[in-house]
């Protein structure tokens, strides 16, 4: 369950950082209420993920799903550039947060 927990908490981390484009500075009230509460529930989930899993796995795949959901995000609806390169280290930020799943001593 920590995992689902985990993933979805990364998950809410791409939310919020997206989020962060369309509040404009926090001036725009709607989407600042929803970043800030993607921001509590992303925060959350990942303290409770973080009883049982080791924190430096936990933090690691929370901040590896974020950065790679807002750098494809960002690429999707902000025409962000796609370089050989940054897919590339893209791909390898995916095979790192799954080989911290894969070689974890938790329970899935």
């Amino acid at each position: 369950m920590a995992w689902v927990l985990l993933i979805i908490a990364g998950l809410l981390e791409v939310c919020w950082a997206i989020g962060l484009k369309y509040t404009e500075g926090f001036t725009r009230p709607v989407p600042s209420l929803l970043t800030g509460l993607a921001i509590v529930a992303s925060m959350v989930l990942l303290s409770i993920a973080a009883r049982s899993l080791p924190i430096g796995t936990a933090y690691a795949v929370w901040v590896g799903i974020g950065a790679l959901g807002a750098a494809v995000l960002g690429a999707l609806l902000f025409h962000e550039p796609v370089t050989a390169p940054r897919v590339l280290f893209l791909a390898l930020l995916l095979t790192s947060i799954i080989g911290l799943k894969l070689t974890s001593n938790s329970p899935p």
